[in-house]
């Protein structure tokens, strides 16, 4: 029997969070109960803070509506699809425009979409333990800005009827969980009794662009490669199991979706969002979002899922000139090589393996049969292509702000006739506003939306009952803790971390192959990154003597040198429509510096390939001095010395090509692979890759 629990005086979420009015329940957040054909069989685990519960056939059932009767919806015998069915029935349209929401929530405290006060400094950036952006929310703050809006939680629920949250704050485990059985304790008590959904960017990886709207950043997660070097990686079942490590700490928390991960192609190297894709290779790519969609779902979405939003329909890789359509100068999507068909094979595989949301872009096709619109506006794309020709039948979400931020081709339309334009072409869930109410204008002023409307809402019930949210939204906060971030997740991950690393270059000396290095090779390691405010490059010294080599202090001291560079293009948000480069020296990286000690000893050059750099200003015919050149895509110091001195084999492969030189990557076409440019365009080739 499941004990109910009773919270007085919860009047203000944020303030119940910060006063430490939090919630604890004993019971599994697995309540999925065997089902025949889409009905449960058995009694499954209830959660509940102040609805009665109600009994039928010696059954408990929760009475979400509190009528002190059992209606269809809060019978977990009957289908999803009956129970979907009389709860939007019962939706007034005011409930039913709110859920079509989605918005960011706030925590106390939270800074996660902010500019600093005070001159603050900032936080983000390469620390010396690995190589990773911070985004904490009681610590630091983001280095990018873009323009969002949130309302206060209480009021998003009980006034605008929004059941769908996007979180991006990144407190400690133990408060995320608080707070979002908080969040559920809240929807419980109000109206219809429906729980929400909360999603998040990526939280389990290493990466440089900690942005909002593109990843947390460094969390209590485990902490596993970017989603390039999980590509490079080609262990498709490590990736398959990273999915579901990932889907067991997000469920533990009561992260119940994601935003992400992204099916586009990083066949434009000037792009600032390679680093969130799996490379170049439509094929790759699919195989990798088919692993991934299958870890965090599994077969069919249940109570044990994670749900996730593939993105960004139908590829937004081929932009003009790098730049991206979050801005008016990189709105143009343009297909050169005439290869737009080659966007769609990842998004086939997600369909296939039945991804709950997909994710139209911003930007708008340029000289295709398509209409010149984004894709969030384009009937076309969004229903004869995805929903016709791909047969998708899940949740289309918008990005955030297509209609007040980012209207490409409808900016001559006002904020209504975007709504009715954008719902028209199919899209279910809008993201990038807290306030309903122009919508709610657009669904009064043109009525016959009204049947468009309901369809939405009834496929987003559909998510939520499969779920298992209305049986049970709450999570357990000492499983929580103990399960986020434990030490068998972070061994796993670990392994990752080296398996991600791709040897490119080993040349033999009068020795014999200068990698691995050999025992007791005194050995400077430094790691090179862009100079700005406190960030300084990074002189390794081992306290552990893990390692059989001799770590010292001075280039002059050393037999071989260790280079780590770590650049970093303009972040996203950051973005003024200037050019973008490829070549080390307009990414932060300081030439002289590497040339200087390069010229000093035989040198290992290891570049982190947040994007396809072009490295010709420090590798080639005239620097003779570096015999060693590796590839990183997120990992850690200590990933990449196992790889150095040989306690780890590399086998990794690379996810894209490389441009030879700037003036190449400046004239390749957009939407072709590197592998598929002329010959003399690559100086590392996708798929190359060395062992010892």
């Amino acid at each position: 029997m499941v004990t109910k629990e009773i919270v007085f005086g919860l009047k203000n979420l944020s303030l119940a969070c910060s006063v430490g009015m939090l919630l604890t329940i004993g019971i599994s957040c697995k309540n999925e109960s065997p089902r025949n054909n889409g009905f449960a069989l058995e009694q499954p685990k209830l959660g509940y803070k102040s609805v009665q519960l109600l009994k039928s056939d010696n059954l408990e059932f929760k009475d979400l509506n509190k009528n002190n009767t059992l209606d269809p919806y809060e019978d977990w015998r009957l289908s999803y699809e009956d129970r979907a069915a009389d709860l939007l029935s019962k939706m007034t349209l005011e409930q039913k425009v709110g859920f079509m929401i989605i918005s960011t929530t706030r925590m106390e405290n939270d800074w996660a979409f902010e500019k600093p006060k005070n001159n603050e400094p900032i936080g983000n950036g390469f620390n010396e333990d690995d190589l990773v952006a911070h985004t904490n929310m009681f610590t630091r703050k983001p280095l990018d800005y873009p323009n969002m809006s949130a309302a206060g939680t209480t009021k998003a629920v009980t006034e605008f009827h929004e059941r769908h949250f996007i979180l991006r704050a990144n407190p400690p485990r133990k408060i995320l969980a608080e707070w979002i059985n908080n969040l559920q304790t809240l929807c419980e008590s109000d109206g219809l009794g429906i729980p929400a959904v909360v999603t998040s960017n990526p939280r389990n990886h290493i990466t440089m662009d900690a942005s909002v709207g593109l990843s947390v950043g460094k969390t209590e997660f485990s902490r596993w490669p970017g989603e390039l070097g999980l590509a490079a990686m080609r262990d498709f079942e490590l990736v398959r199991e990273f999915a579901d490590i990932a889907r067991q700490e997000w469920l533990a928390a009561g992260i119940r979706k994601g935003y992400m991960y992204m099916a586009d192609l990083a066949t434009e190297p000037r792009w600032q969002r390679v680093e969130g894709t799996f490379g170049e290779d439509a094929e790759l790519a699919a195989r990798m979002i088919r692993e991934i969609v299958l870890g965090f779902q599994g077969e069919d979405l249940n109570s044990s899922s994670i749900a996730l939003t593939t993105k960004h329909f139908p590829g937004g890789g081929a932009t003009e000139g790098g730049q991206d359509p979050h801005f008016d100068w990189g709105k143009k999507e343009v297909f050169p090589g005439g290869m737009f068909s080659n966007n769609l094979i990842p998004f086939k595989a997600a369909i296939a393996a039945k991804t709950s949301s997909i994710m139209p872009y911003y930007s708008y096709p340029v000289d295709t049969k398509y209409e010149e619109v984004a894709y969030a506006y384009n009937k076309e794309i969004l229903q004869d292509l995805l929903r016709g020709e791909l047969g998708y039948q899940g949740i289309i979400n918008s990005d955030t702000g297509p209609i007040d931020m980012m209207p490409w081709g409808v900016e001559n339309l006002t904020i209504i006739e975007r709504y009715k334009k954008a719902i028209e072409a199919g899209i279910n869930l809008f993201s990038g506003t807290a306030d309903p109410t122009q919508l709610l204008e657009t669904v009064y002023k043109y009525r016959e939306l009204e049947k468009l409307v309901d369809h939405s809402v009834y496929l987003l019930l559909l998510e939520k009952f499969k779920l298992g949210l209305f049986e049970n939204p709450y999570v357990d906060i000492d499983h929580a803790v103990k399960t986020i971030g434990k030490k068998e997740f972070q061994d796993k991950a670990d392994i990752a971390l080296r398996k991600s690393i791709v040897l490119l270059r080993n040349e033999t000396t009068a020795k014999g192959n200068v990698l691995p290095l050999k025992g007791g090779t005194k050995v400077y390691f430094e790691t090179i990154v862009p100079q700005n405010g406190n960030e300084k490059n990074n002189i390794f010294t081992d306290t552990t003597n893990k390692w059989a080599v001799e770590f010292v202090d001075a280039p002059e001291k050393a037999d071989v040198i260790v280079l780590w560079l770590i650049p970093k293009g303009k972040s996203l948000f950051a973005s003024d429509g200037s050019p973008l480069y490829v070549s080390l020296s307009k990414n932060g990286i300081d030439i002289e510096r590497v040339k200087s000690l390069s010229a000093k000893k035989q040198t290992i050059l290891a570049i982190n390939y947040s994007n396809p750099w072009n490295i010709s200003e420090v590798y080639g015919a005239s620097n003779s001095g570096i015999k060693g050149v590796l590839a990183t895509f997120g990992t850690t110091q200590d990933a990449l010395l196992d790889v150095v001195t040989g306690a780890f084999n590399p086998s990794g492969k690379m996810p894209f090509s490389t441009p030879i030189s700037e003036e190449a990557a400046q004239h390749q076409k957009s939407d072709v692979p590197g592998y598929m440019e002329p010959k003399g365009y690559s100086l590392f080739s996708f798929d190359e890759g060395m062992s010892y």
